[in-house]
């Protein structure tokens, strides 16, 4: 082999070894190239990561930091205080609503123990009593003399009355005092003077006295209605109700008529103030039949009714229409205990009477002579009356308001109004004052 040929292969070899070496310095090259990047996208990554986190706890510190008020639930519902007004009207208007009309219907009613149960005097209360008030769930039983022997007798009855009756009862008596004294007749209760008498004193603190003297005998007994004191004046020479008003002038009457009827409610016995709107001006008597007045409105205005606005004014609970015929007042000779034009005009609207109107016994001659027990009722109630006290035939007047009722002419609605101002009386003290 020459040199030449020698030559060009040393020469080949050298371009190979710089081919190699240019080759693995390309790969190295791109290694490096490939290995910069890497870290380069790394610390990228590792950087947007960190820089998320901090934005997530620059977050997380915001919320932290807010001065935020988070209120919690109330775990305590608002309660409505009722007002004891309130609390009544619940009370009377549950009790109501659960009562057949049956029930209803009679409950307006004030009879005597005898006109249930058939007995010709009632001195005791046992089955017969227990199925006539399951029969007929009178409003209220009233008691006279013959009903009266003794204490312990009077008690139980009246205790054994209330006790089988399905709803609360009027326990009622006249004890006026003077020569209307039931109780105090029977040697029960301590006799105070007539209303003239005390009247003639000219201190109303006497009244107050005899009411709360009648209040107290009365309730321990266990009665819970008095049909009194009379409100009436003798606005007429002779008038029917002599010694039984305090006297005849409006002005002087006022205070003893308020101050009695206080002297009873403060015994926890309902009064009840009568006979609006004034017999007293009429020489005639309704127990023996018609008793008629030329009294005019304005006379009445400036006299009876100063006397009866006065005991609405103080808190009077119940009121006695009488029936007295007055027709100027009621246009005609239309007893006033069945007239409108003086129970609801006058009475309810005009002076704002809110308690329980109650008629007159229902079974005087004023009224028997003219009228059927049914239709003396059922004016009396269309006429704005609330109760019917002593109709002459109980089961004929109850019957007749029940059809009256059934047939539309008196709605259900007006003796449920009737009821829901009776039972506020009866549910008075159910509620805290």
């Amino acid at each position: 082999m020459d040199y030449n040929e020698q030559d060009r292969r040393e020469e080949r070899r050298k371009r190979r070894r710089r081919n190699q070496i240019a080759a693995y310095a390309t790969v190295i090259v791109l290694i490096a190239i490939f290995a910069v990047g890497i870290v380069t996208g790394v610390n990228y990554l590792t950087q947007t990561a960190k820089e998320q986190d901090a934005q997530r706890q620059d977050k997380v510190n915001a919320m932290l930091g807010e001065e935020e008020t988070i209120e919690e639930p109330d775990s305590t519902e608002t309660v409505v205080e009722l007002t004891p007004e309130q609390k009544l009207d619940e009370i009377v208007n549950a009790g109501i609503e659960v009562m057949p009309l049956e029930d209803k219907v009679a409950g307006l009613f004030i009879v005597t123990p005898e006109a249930i149960t058939g007995v010709g005097t009632a001195i005791q209360a046992g089955d017969g009593t227990r199925e006539a008030l399951s029969t007929y769930a009178v409003g209220g039983i009233v008691y006279f003399s013959k009903n009266i022997q003794s204490e312990e007798q009077l008690k139980e009855m009246i205790d054994n009355t209330q006790l089988y009756t399905k709803y609360p009862l009027f326990i009622a008596v006249d004890e006026e005092g003077g020569s209307v004294s039931r109780v105090a007749d029977a040697g029960l209760g301590t006799k105070v003077d007539t209303a003239q008498a005390i009247g003639a004193t000219g201190d109303a603190d006497n009244a107050y006295q005899a009411g709360s003297t009648i209040g107290s005998y009365l309730n321990e007994l266990g009665f819970n209605l008095d049909f009194a004191p009379v409100a009436d004046i003798n606005s007429v020479e002779g008038s029917a109700l002599g010694s039984r008003a305090y006297g005849s002038d409006a002005a002087g009457v006022i205070p003893f008529v308020t101050a009695m009827m206080q002297g009873v409610e403060d015994q926890n016995v309902t009064a009840c103030l009568k006979h609006f709107p004034g017999i007293g001006s009429s020489t005639q008597d309704t127990h023996d039949g018609m008793a008629t007045t030329d009294r005019t409105l304005e006379e009445f205005r400036a006299n009876e009714f100063t006397v009866f606005q006065a005991g609405i004014d103080a808190g009077a609970n119940m009121i006695m229409v009488g029936h007295l015929s007055a027709p100027a007042l009621t246009g005609d000779n239309t007893p006033c205990s069945m007239s409108s034009a003086v129970v609801t005009d006058i009475l309810r609207n005009e002076m704002g009477f809110k308690g329980v109107i109650i008629s007159d016994a229902l079974n005087m001659s004023a009224i028997t002579q003219y009228y059927d027990s049914d239709e003396a009722a059922i004016m009396a109630l269309r006429a704005g009356c609330d109760m019917l006290l002593m109709p002459e035939d109980f089961e004929k007047a109850y019957n007749g308001v029940l059809q009256a009722v059934q047939d539309g002419t008196i709605s259900e609605e007006r003796i449920d109004d009737s009821l829901r101002r009776i039972y506020r009386i009866k549910y008075a003290d159910k509620i805290e004052q």
